[in-house]
């Protein structure tokens, strides 16, 4: 956690595409509260926020990152077909 917390801009793709068991849910959990406030985050993902308890296992845990994620957020939302599937 201590080497990711120094990278300027750290990119996730595809939060929630497989579910997290625990432990990985708690890493992941204090990955973003380190990273809050002092470096730069870009996530991406399928699923709305509402779905971030039952991938993370933890309706509290997922509300609480999700707080940290989207304080000092520009939160894009994108619609329409998978580019992939043209």
């Amino acid at each position: 956690l201590v080497k990711l917390r120094r990278i300027g801009l750290l990119v996730v793709d595809e939060v929630g595409y497989i579910p997290f068991e625990q432990d990985a849910a708690n890493l992941f959990f204090q990955l973003v509260s380190s990273r809050y406030e002092h470096a730069s985050l870009i996530l991406t993902s399928n699923l709305p926020f509402a779905r971030w308890g039952d991938v993370f296992g933890d309706q509290v845990v997922a509300a609480a990152m999700i707080d940290r994620i989207v304080h000092h957020a520009d939160v894009l939302t994108l619609k329409g077909s998978s580019y992939r599937l043209k």
